[in-house]
């Protein structure tokens, strides 16, 4: 009789256990945002680097931003985000993702206590309850916002560091932050052509660039750096925010015509430079800028002047009273590109004639 009560007790446990666990679902897959104490699981990989040891999943992008938090637990996840982050970059990553766009790199996460992260299935799935502060973000925050903000789902490759400290919480922070470089945006700019991407003002700064930086012929053949940024070269965002407010003056001209014209300005600027014995001021940023920003008052005085005969000898006639400022004003500036300019701009009147 103690036996059949035993066995009938088990049978009442197991049924009770039975009944628990399927209240308790896997939703890898599904596509609803779980209440708040569900348990969830998604399959895992176990990957071990050094002492550390992570998971890689993929988690779709609307659950994901629902369970992560990037400030104080007091806060509410959503309404933090918007306080740390780039709304402005939140929305373009959003855009993009819409627009059929793919991020491919991983948001790296911290479980937290409450989210009783652990392996199961022989680690080959990850269980946790599902909550607003389960997870820390440590790297991809504005990833995370901008999926939660795009119309469209996906999932979202994940890895979960588990029983960090604090500490370690810190530390890897600091490490994914400083030891990750950027792209250079010298380097986005050159490979963009290759993409397609570039708009039309972009492909003709391009082009222009790039005949100064291969032509044997540019005034500046040498001083230009291509792909990266590198002292006492030009690179094209130097190059870009130069030329970009000029444009205009060449609109409906093609990139080479742009290009002459320009040569012939800078081989005056050049010969200026190499007699005041400061030839490598064209690289300076603030000097190069300031070049570009006097560029239409120095245009129109060779109109007026020589009958818009762009040559470089005409060029160097109107700019030479910007080679009486002190040669340090051009090697080693001591002021920003406006007032540098503006001082040029002086140089110039002075030198009027009539």
């Amino acid at each position: 009789m103690q036996a059949v009560w035993q066995k009938n007790k088990r049978v009442k446990k197991m049924a009770v256990v039975l009944k628990r666990v399927t209240r308790t679902p896997i939703i890898d897959g599904v596509d609803e945002i779980p209440a708040a104490g569900t348990e969830v699981r998604y399959s895992i990989s176990l990957v071990r680097q050094g002492r550390h040891r992570f998971y890689t999943l993929t988690i779709p992008s609307h659950i994901l931003a629902a369970c992560s938090f990037a400030t104080s637990k007091d806060e509410d996840p959503q309404a933090g985000f918007q306080r740390v982050l780039d709304g402005k970059r939140a929305k373009e990553i959003a855009d993009y993702i819409d627009a059929g766009g793919t991020i491919p790199s991983s948001v790296v996460l911290s479980a937290q206590t409450e989210s009783n992260f652990r392996s199961v299935d022989r680690a080959k799935t990850a269980a946790f309850t599902f909550g607003p502060h389960s997870f820390l973000i440590l790297d991809g925050q504005h990833r995370i916002f901008g999926y939660s903000r795009a119309k469209t789902a996906i999932r979202v490759p994940v890895v979960i560091y588990d029983n960090l400290t604090k500490e370690d919480e810190a530390r890897l922070f600091i490490d994914i932050n400083t030891k990750q470089r950027p792209v250079p945006k010298e380097l986005l700019l050159a490979i963009r052509s290759l993409a397609q991407t570039q708009t039309d003002i972009e492909s003709q700064l391009g082009q222009v660039f790039d005949l100064f930086h291969g032509d044997e012929k540019s005034a500046l053949l040498g001083w230009t750096s291509s792909t990266k940024k590198t002292a006492n070269k030009v690179d094209r965002v130097t190059f870009n925010a130069g030329f970009r407010p000029h444009l205009g003056l060449f609109e409906g001209k093609d990139a080479f015509h742009i290009y002459s014209i320009w040569n012939e300005y800078f081989a005056a600027l050049m010969s200026g430079l190499t007699e005041k014995r400061v030839k490598t001021a064209i690289a300076k940023k603030t000097t190069f800028r300031a070049f570009c920003d006097i560029f239409p008052d120095v245009v129109q005085r060779v109109q007026d002047r020589y009958r818009a005969r762009y040559t470089a000898e005409n060029f160097a006639t109107v700019v030479e009273p910007i080679f009486t400022l002190a040669s340090t004003n051009f090697s080693n500036p001591k002021v920003t590109m406006s007032e540098l300019s503006s001082d040029m701009k002086k140089k110039l009147r002075s030198g009027l004639t009539l």
